[in-house]
């Protein structure tokens, strides 16, 4: 599939090799990236202090076809979000971190206590083998959080973080099986056409995604959380901290359902790990 790139980002890449006259439209983009793409050719050659044929070199220098071409593809980065194009105004200090990674926690807290957890936490327990899929960034690190937090407690539990895997292990399934999905967003569609497949062939799907997508409609249950993404684009995502929280309730309730079992496994656990590297008492299971 053909992509193009980010304008925005040829742009800049492309000053060096610009004219003079056609660096004052680029000037101008970045000054006002609203008025040139509702602009005409004239306004934005009047705007800019240069010529009409300008304008139209600047868009050829810059991989367009013309200046249609280039009003359109800096359309399309607006549409990508404007936060994306101009600085929104952090909050002070390091603190925010902390600040926001508590509000999304809030904020899911009161969906998840809403959610069928009980049916997920029977599925997981009656499951032969249980299958985590992510993909991208947060998902696929706490696909294979899940698979940490699980095994742990004797689960027979694999994760499967690659694009083209989810689908094929998904084929291999059958009613016994268990998919726990995850997808902050619900619409990629890896996750949502593995899950499609997972259940055709019978195995029940969980899904920890949003409320309403494509991923949700296509599982037996949802554990619904939802992001809280900010206009400061330079903080990382605070969604995954909702996926970890609804992995630990998953967690700790299959945990209390065997309360002797899991105290043994853990048990055993720990003397492992102290064997292999010493320490106090109380240091985590698994760094």
């Amino acid at each position: 599939m053909s992509q193009q790139i980010d304008i925005l980002s040829g742009i800049t890449a492309s000053v060096g090799s610009l004219s003079e006259s056609e660096r004052k439209v680029a000037e101008l983009i970045f000054e006002d990236i609203d008025f040139v793409t509702e602009a005409s050719i004239t306004g934005i050659a009047t705007r800019a202090g240069v010529s009409e044929a300008t304008v139209t070199r600047f868009s050829r220098s810059v991989g367009c076809d013309n200046v249609r071409d280039l009003k359109l593809r800096l359309t399309r980065a607006l549409a990508a979000g404007r936060r994306f194009i101009q600085d929104a105004d952090p909050a002070e200090g390091p603190g925010v971190v902390y600040d926001i990674a508590t509000q999304t926690l809030a904020l899911n807290r009161d969906l998840l206590l809403e959610a069928d957890v009980a049916g997920a936490v029977e599925a997981l327990d009656s499951a032969r083998q249980i299958i985590a899929f992510g993909c991208g960034g947060g998902s696929s690190v706490m696909c294979q959080e899940l698979q940490f937090r699980l095994v742990r407690l004797g689960y027979a539990v694999s994760a499967y973080p690659q694009g083209l895997m989810p689908r094929m292990v998904a084929s291999t399934l059958d009613p016994a099986d268990v998919v726990v999905v995850l997808s902050v967003s619900g619409y990629t569609p890896e996750m949502v056409e593995s899950a499609q497949v997972a259940r055709q062939y019978g195995a029940r799907v969980i899904a920890i995604t949003a409320v309403g997508s494509p991923l949700a409609d296509n599982a037996d249950v949802v554990l619904p959380i939802a992001a809280r993404e900010t206009d400061f684009i330079l903080h990382p995502s605070a969604s995954r901290y909702a996926l970890m929280a609804a992995i630990d309730v998953l967690a700790l309730e299959l945990a209390l359902r065997h309360r002797d079992q899991a105290r043994d496994k853990l048990r055993r656990l720990k003397i492992t790990l102290d064997d292999h590297r010493g320490g106090d008492n109380r240091q985590p299971l698994g760094d």
